[in-house]
């Protein structure tokens, strides 16, 4: 059983090729899933990065990760191939789909 904003299995076999690829040298990475988990726990709870508990791991650990995700283009290329997944399965029309602010 997976936590409050944290990926199950299922969800994490749909992006960990993206998200955690191998790494061939340098110092093992802390768990891929665990960091990413730890950033939807502050997405989600609005907690500064300082207030992460301590499952995720030490909170400029996580941070830095985020950063690093997001300057790499990593958060985007999750995106598109969850819009893919949803556009296959008839859950979104990408030519209709959008955000609008009001809704959030």
């Amino acid at each position: 059983m997976t936590g409050r904003y944290e990926l199950s299995s299922q969800r994490w076999a749909l992006i960990e090729d993206i998200v955690s690829p191998p790494q061939t040298m340098g110092r093992p990475r802390r768990d891929d899933r665990q960091m990413l988990n730890g950033i939807f726990w502050i997405l989600c709870s609005g907690a500064k990065w300082r207030d992460l508990p301590e499952r995720y791991g030490p909170w400029k650990t996580v941070y830095q990760r985020f950063r690093q995700w997001r300057d790499d283009g990593t958060f985007e290329r999750v995106l598109t191939r969850l819009h893919l997944r949803l556009r296959q399965d008839g859950f979104i029309d990408l030519d209709t789909w959008m955000v609008d602010s009001t809704t959030i």
